[in-house]
């Protein structure tokens, strides 16, 4: 009876739902965080100039596809991504996706924390000529972010929704400012030296920001109304996400800076820059928290969330102080590899079983979809063998070939082995 419980209580009732724009906002937020800014300098570094704008135009709307496809189905069922997965893979084969999803995302949490510690220990350098010891921030921030996430959505998106209307003004003061010293047009006529192909510049917009479309159910089932998913994922990634990779795009072209905190205090931030650098890493690693901690509640419901949130931000704190992140980048890579293909799952099992997608299925779930595993398992090993290796690809970007491919194969053997799990057998 706990169990059903704590089942049900994951799943969003009526009194939780908010208007589509609040749960946009949340997801926008996340889009002013370093890792997009970079994204977008290393783009014009890399790229000719027109190949950057196509790029960025080419990989959003890709992103936006992606997350608005996913985002609906969690506003149609009012599930996590984690409850999702459960239900498309059964008990015991969602337990290990979802722990995988865990490991991965509080990895991923230790490394904001350490990058967002050394953006503002050169910040506090540069603008207050203060000098202070890198783990008390990782402390402080860490802390801060765990916080955020023991009050869950409603506490994410009051930050969000206090916190975009000042980094709107940052970005538009900040494209004011770029616009004075290099105007739009004398940016497209810049002579570049090329190093990456667009197909490759797409791959790095896609490969980098996709985790977020993938899981954007863990936000977007709290949307009262059902276009909240495309709206969420159009608002998110075709425009604030667009918007900002272009700024730090032109922004760097202007002022020659590649150092992206250097860069934000050329352009006249001063200590706004704090707010931009701030604002963004808090909301990212908050929903990184929050994921994680949704992954592990979702396999093991009889936990306590907010301890669960105690435990798992701990490791990520101890892990950034202690710079042990540093040589796991590859391993959390490979294990980010893993949110793709499961996306290709959902999204065909949804297709066929839209019904089964309850409350009342995940009381009388089957332990295991072989037909799931077997799709999930073949597009992993092509998605995480593409970090170690180089693979051929087909459409030129391998997150995308990797979705595809499980896709298929869940699809065919779906239709033609009938590889079901227990949950699905009514249906056949």
């Amino acid at each position: 009876m706990a169990n059903e419980s704590s089942e049900q209580s994951d799943i969003v009732q009526s009194s939780q739902l908010v208007s589509w724009p609040k749960v946009a906002a949340v997801s926008a937020m996340v889009a002013f965080s370093l890792p997009t800014f970079v994204t977008g300098i290393e783009l014009y570094s890399a790229l000719s100039v027109m190949d950057t704008l196509l790029a960025a135009i080419i990989g959003c709307f890709i992103l936006t596809c992606i997350g608005a496809t996913i985002g609906t189905i969690g506003v149609k069922t009012r599930m996590s991504s984690y409850l999702l997965v459960r239900i498309a893979f059964g008990e015991r084969g969602a337990a290990l996706v979802n722990i995988a999803f865990a490991i991965s995302l509080v990895g991923w949490f230790g490394i904001n924390i350490d990058l967002f510690s050394n953006a503002v220990q050169q910040l506090l350098l540069s603008t207050l000529d203060i000098s202070v010891s890198i783990w008390p921030i990782e402390v402080v921030a860490g802390v801060l972010m765990m916080t955020t996430t023991l009050y869950g959505f409603k506490a994410i998106n009051i930050l969000s929704s206090a916190l975009v209307p000042i980094i709107a003004a940052i970005t538009f003061y900040m494209v004011f400012t770029t616009s004075q010293t290099l105007s739009f047009q004398e940016f497209l006529e810049l002579p570049k030296d090329i190093h990456l192909s667009l197909s490759d510049g797409i791959a790095a917009i896609v490969g980098t920001i996709i985790i977020g479309a993938i899981i954007l159910p863990d936000i977007t089932r709290f949307s009262r109304q059902t276009i909240g998913g495309a709206q969420t994922a159009f608002w998110s990634y075709q425009v604030v996400q667009l918007l900002v990779l272009l700024v730090a795009a032109m922004a760097a072209a202007a002022f020659t800076e590649t150092d992206v905190l250097q860069l934000l205090l050329k352009v006249g931030l001063g200590l706004l820059a704090f707010i931009v650098v701030i604002a963004g890493s808090w909301v990212l690693n908050s929903l990184n928290l929050y994921s994680a901690v949704l992954s592990v509640t979702a396999t093991f419901s009889q936990w306590q969330p907010k301890l669960v949130t105690l435990i798992l931000g701990v490791f990520g704190i101890i892990a950034a102080s202690l710079n042990l992140l540093d040589y796991f980048i590859t391993f959390l890579s490979v294990l980010t590899a893993i949110f793709v293909p499961v996306a290709g799952v959902i999204v065909v099992d949804y297709f066929y079983h839209a019904h089964l997608y309850s409350g009342d299925t995940l009381k009388t779930n089957g332990l295991y979809n072989p037909a799931a595993i077997i799709a999930w398992f073949i597009g992993a090993s092509y998605a995480a063998a593409d970090i170690l290796f180089l693979l051929p690809s087909v459409s030129g970007i391998q997150v995308i070939d990797s979705l595809c491919l499980t896709a298929l194969i869940y699809w065919a053997t779906q239709l033609y082995f009938q590889f079901t799990s227990p949950s699905k057998q009514e249906d056949n």
